[in-house]
């Protein structure tokens, strides 16, 4: 029973946080597409991440979690 509760917030987390990389990926100015992004640079893939950290931490310090 509670893996079952378990694999539902998984996903539920799982689908919040490939909403918020698509959204960071779109306001840095980089294409991503459902699937696979191999074709990506290093650097595009670094400015999604950094940026997605960047306003983790914002939110964070702002006290919205």
């Amino acid at each position: 029973m509670a893996r079952n509760s378990n694999s539902l917030v998984n996903q539920n987390a799982r689908d919040a946080m490939n909403r918020f990389k698509m959204e960071t990926a779109s306001q840095v100015g980089v294409n991503l597409k459902q699937g696979y992004n191999g074709d990506i640079t290093a650097k595009q893939a670094g400015s999604i991440g950094g940026q997605m950290v960047k306003k983790m931490i914002e939110s964070y310090e702002n006290g919205i979690q």
